[in-house]
């Protein structure tokens, strides 16, 4: 790849036709129309939300460097950025006046700000490197470029990967703030639409985990409706399974689920009715698990990982089952005294044996101590849930 450095473009310069899309959050284009800000393949604007966009205008001001700025020149004589997006967006964001900053403990925009500061920015100059290369190259630098400590995510490396009109168009629905399905998305699936978390999550579902065929198969594409149509599908599976919506649903494998049960019949009452129950339920631990449980037939209590007894419970079991087995010559492990091996009479040291439910929770049993029995570990790893 051939490098230049130039030092003489100004912020003025910069952010000449600066253009910037609120909802979608992206800064268009500089350098009067010559400079793309955000080719397809980089990430949304996310400064803001990191509390960056301060920073670079808090470090221009005290003179501080911004550090290299890179600019991919292409076939037709403009340029596009490929690394300080977000350093040139906040800028262009500040200049026309999406945001302030504290000076002098005031706090002012750019217009607002004395005439020697607004020329100190607009003066400052940039240090840019202009890079020509194939698109190989161009896609395995950008791979390696971390932004002020906030490294790209798996899905916009791949989106620098496999960009293209598949990319263009996904990104357009799953990445997009103002998606008025976000809200709806956002109960079951965890994550930032600007950082491609959505739009992660719904390739990951359609693709069956393969990420990285999917996109390679469709890149030249601009048809999503298959990622579409899988993914709401899902959502509205979900959302009518379980008509409540709880925290712990986001970012539950739904796709997983919806392959497994989908053709399950469930009645919602009943479902949700199962639900409160184990919400109100002391004795779960691991309420995520909550959902599996149910549509899987409320049998896999290993799900809810149920609080098993403290210590001073089996302790006090322990010693009660030991005095007993010890008057009556049997073992003090309940299960090996009814049989008829060399454990009848063996008596277990307590590091030897586990806690277990007398009636399985599943089955109504309660974590407390009157339904405590302490059996071997051979025993309680072969009883199970019965």
């Amino acid at each position: 790849m051939k490098t230049q450095l130039r030092t003489e473009i100004t912020i003025k310069a910069l952010c000449e036709g600066f253009v910037y899309n609120e909802l979608e959050g992206k800064g268009l284009f500089g350098l009067a129309g010559k400079l793309t800000i955000q080719p397809e393949y980089q990430r949304n604007y996310i400064y803001a939300e990191e509390n960056c966009d301060v920073a670079v205008i808090d470090s221009i001001l005290k003179g501080y460097p911004l550090g290299l700025i890179y600019f991919i020149k292409t076939a037709d004589g403009r340029f596009e950025v490929l690394d300080g997006q977000q350093r040139i967006t906040s800028i262009g964001r500040f200049l026309t006046k999406r945001f302030s900053v504290q000076v002098n403990g005031t706090v002012q925009n750019f217009d607002s700000l004395a005439s020697d500061l607004r020329d100190k920015i607009l003066e400052t100059t940039l240090l840019v490197y202009e890079c020509e290369g194939t698109e190989p190259e161009i896609k395995e630098w950008f791979k390696t470029i971390n932004i002020v400590g906030i490294p790209l995510n798996e899905q916009e490396v791949l989106n620098s990967i496999y960009s293209g009109p598949f990319v263009t168009a996904a990104k357009a629905e799953f990445s997009n703030s103002a998606n008025a399905n976000l809200e709806k998305w956002s109960a079951y699936v965890r994550g930032s639409a600007n950082r491609q978390e959505i739009l992660a999550c719904a390739i990951k579902w359609v693709s069956e985990g393969d990420v990285d065929g999917y996109l390679a198969a469709h890149r030249n594409s601009s048809d999503i409706s298959e990622i579409k149509r899988h993914f709401n599908t899902v959502i509205e599976w979900v959302s009518t399974v379980f008509p409540a919506t709880e925290k712990e649903m986001r970012g539950i494998d739904w796709d997983r689920l919806y392959r497994a049960y989908h053709d399950t019949a469930f009645d919602p009452k009943e479902v949700d009715a199962d639900v409160k129950a184990l919400y109100a339920d002391p004795y779960v631990k691991n309420r995520k698990g909550i959902f599996e449980y149910v549509l899987g037939g409320k049998k896999e209590t290993k799900l809810l990982e149920i609080r098993i007894f403290d210590d001073g419970d089996k302790q006090t079991v322990y010693r009660a089952q030991t005095k007993a087995a010890k008057e009556a010559k049997n073992s003090n492990c309940p299960l090996c005294a009814l049989g008829h091996a060399s454990n009848k009479d063996r008596l277990w040291e307590l590091r030897e044996m586990d806690a277990d439910h007398v009636t399985a929770w599943s089955h109504g049993g309660a974590t407390a101590i009157e339904n405590c029995q302490m059996l071997c570990r051979p025993h309680n790893q072969a009883k199970g849930n019965k």
